[in-house]
């Protein structure tokens, strides 16, 4: 049930995605599974990728992570995949998370509705190619840019950028933290994190974000689903696109799906500075609720 607050910021989100200016940022939360008393969607947890913890806790399942390292803290990603990586090298991670993340995972009824609506621009941190999936479903043809870390490299690699204008029919997709068909692309690391963060004031055309994007920022409203503000990460993240696009002030709204949003960062974010308006619904309730607003049809299981 949402607050009065609440009902404004859909119906804001709801004329946006009908009038295909909205812009999606979808975190690993996307993937969640249904709640076990769902009445209607049932979705084999087996076939969605771990999020966060999970992901770090699988990786640090293994015998030689547990025996060289047994008090460690395991539900820190970055950490963990720091570990992870020095025990197996670069490629024994990637080849990991690749397992842990794509094999025998599908596209959820969530992940096919977003990719049905009209979001021409759409920016993820995930790894996996579950998005790209759906929006082949959708018959949809998107232009796919990723993160390069430009790391120790000898010519760095530029941004791929779209010159013309995204369409809901062939929509532009960042993925901003990697895509895990490129392993050195992955932000997954603390040394990772480190270099991505650094690499947020680089000139063009070896800046993080692409153009489309901060353009589409400046003039559209932005849905961030999947995602929680009290991670330190995504704040340092969005503050900086802020102060990129514009001042606060000017800037479009910007909504964040979060059923219990963290009471200071409300305060701080939403009370006092209006950076983010938060609408308290889990991505099983919000997603279905905004594909039968947007089409009239309720999301197909």
């Amino acid at each position: 049930m949402l607050d009065d607050l609440g009902r404004v910021a859909f119906d804001e989100i709801v004329a946006a995605v009908r009038a295909g200016k909205c812009t999606l940022f979808m975190g690993a939360a996307v993937h969640a599974p249904p709640p076990q008393d769902d009445p209607k969607y049932k979705f084999p947890k087996e076939k969605l990728p771990p999020i966060g913890e999970g992901l770090a806790r699988e990786l640090a399942s293994d015998h030689a992570y547990r025996q060289r390292f047994p008090d460690d803290d395991t539900s820190n990603l970055a950490r963990v995949a720091q570990t992870s990586e020095s025990l197996h090298r670069r490629d024994g991670l990637v080849r990991k998370v690749r397992e842990l993340v794509e094999t025998g995972k599908e596209p959820s009824p969530v992940l096919r509705a977003l990719a049905k609506l009209d979001f021409p621009i759409v920016v993820t941190t995930n790894y996996d190619t579950l998005f790209q999936k759906a929006l082949g479903l959708a018959l949809k043809v998107p232009t796919v840019s990723s993160y390069h870390s430009n790391e120790d490299v000898p010519l760095p690699t530029a941004t791929t950028d779209m010159k013309d204008t995204p369409q809901p029919s062939q929509p532009f997709l960042y993925k901003m933290h990697g895509d895990i068909q490129t392993g050195e692309s992955l932000v997954l690391t603390d040394e990772d994190y480190i270099q991505f963060i650094l690499r947020l004031r680089d000139p063009e055309p070896l800046h993080v974000v692409p153009n489309v994007v901060l353009a589409a920022m400046k003039t559209a409203p932005t849905l961030f689903v999947g995602y929680s503000l009290r991670d330190y990460n995504l704040r340092v993240l969005l503050k900086r696109l802020r102060s990129v696009v514009m001042t606060p002030e000017h800037a479009p709204p910007t909504y964040s799906i979060d059923l219990s949003p963290d009471p200071i960062i409300w305060d701080v974010w939403y009370s006092r500075r209006r950076f983010v308006n938060f609408v308290a619904l889990n991505v099983w309730e919000f997603v279905p609720k905004l594909y039968q607003a947007v089409t009239g049809q309720e999301m197909p299981e």
